[in-house]
Formats: structure tokens, sequence, C-alpha cells
């Protein structure tokens, strides 16, 4: 049966003095309770490249303790040390009270440490019970004795409240949120004292998560020490008792997660205060700008592609940043891809320099110094077999042609250009680039498409998938390429992301442009929420949403005519992961 759900963590006095307390009914007072894991002054080296550099650890009975780092802070490598995959170079783990040597997968299991990866490790076209408990069966004189195996299985899926799965069922026809807790009950199947969960969230719905994290309450409440890994930071606040941050390798510290904030927490991730990120293009948002008296670097009318976006009016203004808005689905993908040339448009014409340009392709939309950066990193952005040398230097060799080959040094110094700028991770241009976080990843594609000295950028989900301090960077490159005069197309499912960013925001619903917003001080991404939900800025205006002020006077590329508007300043939020 369940456990009782555990209660918060909470501080109580004894003899004076403060103690720490976790966990719920069975709560441990962490000053008289010995950790169950203690990782002390760990190092890891790597040729050269130090992973982890005098890092400590420790993990108590009965809690939820959340690691966190941004992408090559060392979150894996620590995991991995643990677990017996890397040999540490220096220093000590010790688990219940013993030190421990861990030299492999099955010295970790016999340590009482178990491991669900964000990938789930189970066989699909095997049963439950045999998943369960893969290589743990119960044997007889005559080899498995399987109706005591499922037995054990049950009991092991029990610990979790799933003892009502058909351990006979097979494990294909489980959702994916339940083959994880199948994994779950494997690790558990060890009698494990330890469970490490990596980004165990990352593929869930958040039904899903809750129904794991009350599975983690039980466990927690059962004693179960509990290793969480994940990016979602509301996720962390939710479900973990404590934090141990690290970064760049190295321990940065040990918190209650109680009492950090996330805008403290993000900044030790990260290393630099909040405000830096927060402050992002708002002195350009407080900028009145006359777009009027302004000549268009880059100027739609009427464009549109049967099926796939209605007829759209655009202007991009040098060294603007520009906004675009909406669900999944809204149109904005779409637009972008007519504006770049990836899709022909249907119908419309587009001026560039106020003279009309053709741009039927990507070959077109290149030479005419527009660049897009698509959504799908992974299928259409990186390839991973090439280095992040060839990556970076891909676009540039195709303006060029092939039978041009771009001079070694001249590789070498746009490499090392963008590599420093952009402060890739490892700085080694050698590497292949699947090797490399998705955050390092973005940011060798966004090189790419700078070292074609473009005009008009268009980033379609820059930061999508990427931990925060990748996040910050590449908001901060957008910023920065305004400034030098670069116009830039941000896309965003993240409305806080386009809002901070924005001087202009294009709200999109149902495949069609519904409004304008003229971003300013006072514009939130609510406002742009309740923009979409009215369908368009004169309804917003009208229903008290937005301010008349807000209105963009020249918009006419609506179809139901909805002016444009300026959204109400958004103080940027530190729930970012």
């Amino acid at each position: 049966m369940r456990g009782r759900l555990p209660q918060r963590s909470r501080t109580v006095i004894s003899n004076g003095r403060s103690q720490d307390v976790i966990g719920g009914q069975n709560a441990i007072v962490m000053s008289e309770a010995l950790p169950i894991v203690e990782m002390s002054d760990i190092s890891v080296e790597f040729p050269g490249v130090k992973a982890l550099d005098g890092v400590d650890f420790r993990l108590f009975p009965g809690e939820v303790h959340a690691l966190m780092g941004e992408n090559g802070a060392g979150k894996s490598t620590l995991i991995k040390a643990l677990t017996g995959v890397y040999n540490i170079d220096g220093g000590s783990i010790v688990v219940a009270g013993q030190e421990r040597q861990l030299h492999g997968t099955r010295d970790a299991q016999s340590a009482g440490i178990s491991t669900v990866y964000q990938e789930v490790n189970l066989v699909t076209n095997l049963t439950i019970g045999e998943n369960v408990m893969l290589g743990h069966e119960v044997r007889g004189a005559f080899g498995v004795n399987w109706r005591a195996t499922h037995e054990a299985a049950t009991d092991a899926l029990a610990r979790l409240g799933l003892e009502y799965l058909d351990t006979h069922r097979l494990l294909s026809t489980l959702s994916i949120a339940m083959q994880q807790l199948v994994a779950i009950s494997r690790a558990m199947a060890i009698k494990a004292k330890v469970l490490i969960l990596d980004e165990p969230t990352s593929s869930l719905d958040a039904a899903e998560v809750e129904g794991l994290f009350q599975v983690m309450r039980s466990l927690r409440e059962q004693g179960v020490a509990i290793l969480f890994v994940s990016h979602f930071l509301d996720q962390v606040y939710a479900i973990s008792d404590r934090l141990t941050i690290l970064r760049n390798g190295r321990y940065e510290g040990e918190y209650l997660t109680r009492e950090l904030d996330r805008h403290g927490l993000i900044s030790k991730m990260i290393g630099k205060d909040l405000s830096t990120l927060s402050s992002l293009g708002g002195n350009r948002r407080a900028e009145e700008r006359d777009y009027a008296a302004e000549e268009p670097l880059f100027s739609a009318k009427g464009i549109g592609r049967r099926g796939s976006i209605e007829p759209t009016d655009l202007d991009i203004h040098r060294g603007e940043v520009i906004g675009f808005a909406g669900l999944l689905g809204s149109g904005r993908t779409e637009l972008a891809r007519l504006l770049y040339g990836a899709d022909r448009t249907d119908e419309g014409e587009i001026t560039l320099h106020g003279a009309r340009a053709d741009i039927k392709s990507p070959a077109d939309g290149l030479g005419k110094r527009i660049a897009f950066s698509t959504e799908n990193r992974r299928d259409e952005g990186i390839i991973g077999d090439l280095t992040v040398r060839e990556n970076m230097i891909l676009a540039v060799q195709a303006e060029r042609g092939w039978a041009r080959p771009i001079p070694r040094k001249e590789q070498d110094e746009l490499v090392e250009k963008y590599i420093t700028a952009l402060n890739v991770r490892p700085a080694d241009p050698n590497r292949l680039i699947r090797n490399l976080s998705g955050g390092n990843q973005q940011k060798v594609l966004l090189g790419r498409w700078l070292a074609t000295k473009p005009e008009l950028l268009i980033l379609d989900e820059p930061t999508r998938g990427i931990d925060v301090g990748a996040k910050a960077e590449i908001q901060e490159a957008v910023a920065e390429l305004a400034e030098d005069g670069v116009s830039v197309v941000f896309i965003s499912s993240e409305l806080e992301e386009v809002v901070r960013l924005s001087e202009r925001i294009i709200v999109l619903k149902d495949h069609q442009k519904i409004g304008e917003i003229v971003n300013g001080p006072e514009v939130t991404a609510q406002q742009v929420v309740d923009v979409i939900a009215a369908h368009g800025v004169e309804a917003a205006v009208e229903n008290g949403i937005i301010s008349a002020e807000a209105q963009h006077p020249t918009d006419t590329s609506h179809p139901t005519g909805a002016p444009h508007a300026t959204a109400p300043a958004f103080a940027a939020t530190e729930e970012e992961s």
C-alpha cells in the first residue's frame, strides 16, 4: 500500500539551537543523522580537462536532494563517479559509514546505489516482471523460478504503489511515464538505499510528473535517499528538501531548498547576478522609436502560403529585435520560413533596403544576408558526426561554394572568434558536436550564422531545452547583436523571453497575424497571452487588457483589421530552466 505523503522540510529547535529537518513522518534531524553518502574533495580528470575539482557532496536518508548546475558544471560526472562509471582521481566516497572504491556499476549496486537515467533503459519486448527483476531473477534447482520472480516483482512494484500492474504484461504496452516507474521499481528491487534520478521528468506531462512525485515522496517516507537532477526549477522547488550547486566542475554550496529563492539559485549556477539577465533589452524597451520615420531594412506586404500562413504584412528595422509570439501551431515558424526562403510564398512581395527582393530559396536568403536558425536543432541544425569547426564554417562554405574551400588559417580565426565570443564549452574546435551539451550546440549554430555576417538573423526557439546559464548567454548575445545593428527575429514559446528582448511583438494565432505590440516598460507576458485569447489587439483594447496608447499606428496586415498595440513591461522571472 502507498505510504502517507511526507510533510515539507522544516526547522526545529533542539537544545537551544536550530536543526535542519528533512522528510516526512519519519523525518531525519540532519545534525543527528549520518549521511548515507558522503563524497569529499572529489576530483575527476580527463585529458586536458578537470571535470571535477575538489567537490563535496552529501546525501541523507529520507530526503530528496537536487543536484544543480549548468550543462558542463559537472553533475553527470559526479553521478558517474558515485555509480562507478568513472574512477575518481582524488578524494573519497563513503557509503553508509564505509569508504568505498567503486570501479563499476556492480560495485555501486552492492553498496545500495541504483540509478534511473533520462532514457529509460528497459527491454520493451519483455514483461513488466522480467524487466523489474532483470539480472536478479529468483533461481531454484532447475534455473529461474518464474513464479517466485514475478512475486518478487510485485513486491518491488508495491513499494511504489504499483501492485495493481500485471507483471506478465509486456512493457511495450505501457506509457513512457509508467515505464519510468517500472524502471524505478527495478532500481528498488535490489533494496537500494540510494536512488539517483537523472532528468526523469524530461518526457512527462504535468499529470505524469505529479504521479512520479507521489512515488518519490513515498520512497522518501520509507527512508530512501533520492538524488534528483532536473532543469525544471519549479519541479526542483516542488519536490526537493536540499540542493547542491556545482559550477565549472567546482562545489559552489549546499542549501536548504526553502532558504534559497530562484533568483539566488540561478545567480549561483551561472556565477552572475540575475539582474544582468533581467535588465536585458530594458533600455531599448524604454526608448520610444519612431518607426514611421525609418525606412525598414526588410518589408513584407501580403506574403502568405496556402495552408501554412495567411497573407501578412511585416516591417523589420535595422538593429531591431522583433518577437513572434503565439501558441504552438500559431504560424510563427511558418512565417519565419517565408522570410528566409525555406518555403516559397504564394502571394505578396518582399523588399530589402527599399528594393524588391526575390527570396525563393535558402540560397537566395543567405545571398541577401538573411540567416535562419531552425527550431529543430538536432535534425535540421547540427551535423553530429562533424566537429565544432566543421559545423561552424558550414554556412560560410556553402555561400562561397564547395569548389572554393576556406583556408585553414581563416577557419581557425573564424572559429576561435565565435567560440570565444559565445563562450562555447569546451573550447575545442575539433570535438564532435554531438558530444556537446544542448546549450553549447545552440551556441555553435548561432556562431555558424553570425559568421555569414547577416543583416537579418531569424532565431526559432534558440533557447529551447538548454540550461539557464546558456539561455542567459544567448539572450545577451541577441541584445548585443541588435546594439551592433543586426536585425533579429526572435521566436520562443517562453513569452517572458519574447517580452524581455523584443522592441515589437508580432502576435499570431491560427496561422494568421492578429496584432502587433510595441513593447514598453509596462508590457507583461500575461498581456500577450490575453491578446491571444481576445483574438487581437483591438479586442484587447476594448476589453481593457492593454492601453489604447499601446496600439501600433500602422498595422494593416491582419485580415480582421485588428491594429497593433504595446504590451506592458515584464519583470524578468527566474523560472526558466
